[in-house]
């Protein structure tokens, strides 16, 4: 009984394992096509001159985004990206301790959350590296800081995207 047992459960593994490597095939499949779509936008590559950017974390972007002309100023890319801060106020009160707004796209900022990090972490993008050095010296905590440096990467990407050009030629 136990020896039944035992190779039921193996025929069973043995039929999940496949089922993975199939969805795993599928899967990368699937990324190849992204990748080879995502190299025919321009936004694509635009967004990928920016040190830090790799192709995945582009394509969220751009597909988030749709089109640039939808905003009219970075201000309003920011607030749909959710990384505007919340003012909470009631009468003569104003809270001193304001959390973003977390409105809009969650894809868009996590997104812009890991292309900020990325940013920073490698030695490539300075600018970035310089904003979030200078923030914290100013004292700010590392979430702050990071959402500083999460907000002015919103501030380039649009104003790359809207001029078409790419990260060099903005600096």
């Amino acid at each position: 009984f136990k020896n039944t047992l035992y190779q039921s459960h193996l025929v069973s593994l043995h039929m999940y394992i496949q089922m993975l490597l199939q969805y795993q095939e599928h899967l990368s499949k699937l990324d190849e096509q992204i990748d080879a779509l995502a190299e025919e936008i321009e936004e694509y590559k635009i967004i990928q001159s920016i040190p830090g950017i790799g192709g995945k974390i582009a394509a969220t972007i751009i597909s988030e985004i749709g089109e640039i002309e939808r905003f009219n100023h970075p201000k309003k890319l920011v607030a749909f990206s959710g990384i505007d801060p919340s003012v909470h106020s009631s009468g003569k009160f104003t809270a001193t301790i304001n959390r973003i707004s977390k409105r809009g796209s969650s894809r868009l900022r996590h997104a812009l959350y890991m292309a900020a990090l990325c940013g920073i972490r490698s030695s490539r993008n300075k600018k970035l590296r310089e904003f979030y050095d200078r923030k914290r010296e100013e004292g700010k905590p590392f979430k702050v800081a990071m959402i500083a440096c999460t907000n002015k990467l919103v501030h380039w990407i649009f104003i790359l995207l809207k001029r078409k050009e790419t990260f060099l030629d903005l600096a």
